[in-house]
């Protein structure tokens, strides 16, 4: 027995563990891809059907954009808050305070009736320090 003893200390020899990367890069890989599919859903909370346009209108991106969105039941928002009419004006005076010739771009559902788009529209030109209202439509292919 004793040399049985001797011949498993001499080949006793110890062994690094090593960490298997490969759940670690699975996992991170599944949260990436779940973010990206996620992400552009958060930003199309709210549902605005836009009528469509041949002419592209992409300009350089405004530091603060102050969009107004119009849904189809005719609730609007600011930023992704909703407000009533008088409440969006008095917020819209706030935020003209801070910065002066502003652009609003307003997302109207094109089931809201035209005139109450224009009407909106001339609502928000009334406020004063906005330099021009646009009215967003999405590209036609």
């Amino acid at each position: 027995m004793r040399s049985y003893r001797r011949r498993r200390s001499r080949n006793n020899k110890i062994e690094i563990a090593e960490v298997s990367m490969t759940p670690l890069i699975d996992t991170a890989l599944t949260l990436l891809i779940i973010f990206m599919i996620t992400t552009p859903m958060m930003n199309n909370l709210i549902k605005v059907e836009l009528p469509s346009s041949r002419i592209d209108e992409t300009e350089s991106q405004v530091q603060q954009e102050l969009i107004v969105y119009v849904d189809k039941d005719q609730k609007m928002f600011l930023n992704g808050k909703e407000f009533t009419l008088d409440n969006l004006i008095v917020q819209l005076q706030k935020v003209m305070k801070k910065n002066q010739d502003e652009i609003v771009f307003l997302k109207a559902d094109q089931a809201v009736p035209y005139g109450k788009v224009i009407d909106l529209v001339d609502t928000i030109k009334i406020t004063g320090g906005i330099k021009y209202v646009a009215l967003a439509t999405k590209r036609a292919f």
